[in-house]
């Protein structure tokens, strides 16, 4: 069955009416995942009553090797879209790309305004004056305790910590009742930069009640509390002291209190700082526009960093997760201004996000030819999560007691753990949904009582495309197989062959009998031409010709290409 899955618990509902589509929300409080369930990353969100609809975040993932040749994966919001007029706006949570990345993209064709706090809006306006979008795109700055009026919805925005400042979660009123939606969070009591709500102003929301709590997933697993951030400094100041050459840092950029810690340490260090990222110059300057960072030393260039002795510097680079044309992997293969080498020191100030294992396992490969020192969380304290471990979720149940858990932010797998986890806690109700599921949350809730369809679009140079059309289809096939290109010329009077077929190929793996192959191709070619006026049936016998030979050449299966010309 779609949507939910069906649990022995107590307490976890499942859809019964799953296929009815929806249109308008009625006297009722919905639900609805665009992105960001079942999986981590590309979060958008719909609530709606009333007839209205306002979404919480418009985010991004990044493409793996199943779709070659992109880099961003955006998510389709065809439903919204058309309902943009029931659409009453945008409400961001914080600045990473997985909940505002997808805006310079999507958010002008939905032609509503933007709500987010001063810091998330700089981080906003910014890639929207990169995309010449900064005059269509109206982007509102929201401080906490103000409260917005958004059609049918109240929306009131809870400061919480997290692993970029600012991370606001938002508390949202309606007649039916009251959702609490986390967005991205984690307990902090030794924050670096910035202040979250009290466990006092936590409790004084739940005590006013809460219908239903919309929470991150992504650590349900973890026995453990994801820890401080102020603990991470102790730990890099001894990694970085004991150091003896030139030392490289890499940390997510949106991480500005890592930073911070990173700017304290080389102070403390006798160390100039160097910045090696372009996403990192943006959060610097986001930060410092914002009240942060006023303390984080000057900064030198990359020709003055590699002047500097080796023990005199210590370079904070993007890269972390593998990323082919960031900093850290241009470093390691030697085509980066900065260099390193024997005595040289990496550090890891990250977590490595699954699915990048092989990425990050090149760069530490291509290092560790060069002699180059790595350390990483598993080595020693430089990283903490950004996200709630098992204690921190169970702390947020103690103070918020919602009468529904609804798991978002994490796979299938993460989801349904902490169903599990909110029923054991005492949460009366939980209910694990998929993109396009339309839960009903009030009244007589929660319920699946539709399915509406979701999906994903890609980036394609300046193009969005369907991440399932035939663009990115054909590119998988001439990636698994390669592609052939056989032209032939035709007499249009007696429908002979004039001269010899030619043929181009890419991708086919023959390389020492490529001239056999070839000659074979252009025999078969010719062959299937025979006199065949219909251009169309010419075409389909010389590609199916050509193919055969290429398969038993290969076993492959390529894509073929035939031009005829008349003459």
């Amino acid at each position: 069955m779609a949507g939910a899955d069906i649990y022995e618990d107590p307490g976890v509902f499942r859809g019964d009416n799953i296929g009815i589509n929806l249109t308008t929300p009625k006297k009722e409080l919905l639900f609805l995942a665009l992105g960001g369930s079942d999986e981590i990353g590309m979060n958008v969100n719909l609530y709606g009553c009333d007839g209205k609809w306002l979404m919480v975040d418009l985010g991004l993932t990044f493409a793996g090797a199943d779709y070659p040749g992109i880099d961003l994966v955006l998510p389709d919001l065809e439903f919204i879209e058309d309902r943009a007029k029931d659409l009453v706006g945008i409400v961001l949570t914080h600045g990473h790309e997985d909940h505002i990345g997808a805006i310079p993209y999507l958010a002008a064709d939905l032609g509503v305004p933007l709500y987010a706090n001063p810091f998330t809006a700089t981080l906003i306006r910014g890639k929207l004056e990169e995309e010449g979008l900064a005059k269509e795109v109206k982007v509102n700055t929201v401080k906490p305790g103000q409260k917005l009026q958004l059609g049918p919805f109240g929306v009131e925005l809870v400061r919480l910590a997290h692993s970029i400042p600012d991370m606001d979660a938002a508390l949202i009123e309606t007649p039916y009742g009251r959702i609490f939606h986390t967005g991205d969070w984690k307990l902090d009591d030794d924050q670096v930069l910035g202040q979250s709500a009290t466990a006092d102003q936590m409790r004084a929301i739940g005590d006013k009640g809460v219908l239903a709590l919309v929470c991150d997933s992504t650590n349900a697993f973890n026995e453990d509390a994801s820890g401080t951030e102020g603990s991470v400094r102790d730990g890099l100041l001894k990694a970085v002291k004991a150091a003896k050459g030139r030392v490289v840092v890499t940390s997510f950029a949106s991480n500005a209190a890592r930073l911070s810690t990173l700017g304290w340490v080389a102070q403390q260090t006798g160390r100039q700082v160097c910045v090696a990222g372009r996403s990192l110059d943006r959060i610097l300057t986001a930060a410092r526009s914002n009240g942060y960072l006023k303390d984080f030393p000057p900064t030198v260039d990359f020709e003055t960093a590699m002047n500097l002795p080796a023990n005199k510097c210590l370079v904070i680079a993007t890269g972390g997760q593998g990323e082919d044309r960031a900093a850290l992997a241009r470093i390691a293969s030697g085509q980066h201004q900065i260099k390193v080498g024997e005595g040289d020191t990496v550090i890891f100030s990250s977590k490595q996000i699954p699915g990048n294992e092989v990425a990050i396992g090149r760069i530490q490969n291509s290092l560790a030819r060069q002699n180059v020192i790595m350390v990483t969380e598993k080595q020693a304290h430089v990283h903490v999560s950004g996200h709630p471990g098992r204690p921190e979720l169970a702390s947020m149940y103690d103070w918020i007691r919602p009468e529904i858990l609804v798991p978002v932010h994490g796979e299938r797998r993460h989801m349904a753990e902490q169903a599990r986890f909110g029923l054991s806690q005492g949460i009366p109700r939980a209910i694990v949904q998929s993109n396009g599921d339309v839960v009903r949350l009030a009244p007589k809730g929660p319920d699946i009582i539709g399915r509406e369809r979701t999906g994903r679009l890609i980036l394609d140079g300046d193009v969005i495309l369907p991440a399932d059309g035939a663009t990115i289809q054909e590119r998988r096939r001439i990636s698994l197989h390669g592609q052939l290109s056989v032209a032939i010329a035709i007499d249009e009077g007696t429908a002979n062959l004039v001269g010899e077929p030619d043929v181009r190929m890419q991708g086919i793996p023959v390389e020492d009998d490529r001239d056999d192959f070839i000659a074979e191709l252009r025999e078969a070619a010719a062959e299937a031409t025979g006199k065949e006026r219909d251009f169309d049936k010419l075409r389909e016998k010389v590609r199916l010709a050509v193919r055969r030979v290429a398969t038993d050449w290969t076993g492959k299966k390529p894509i073929v290409d035939v031009l005829v010309v008349r003459i």
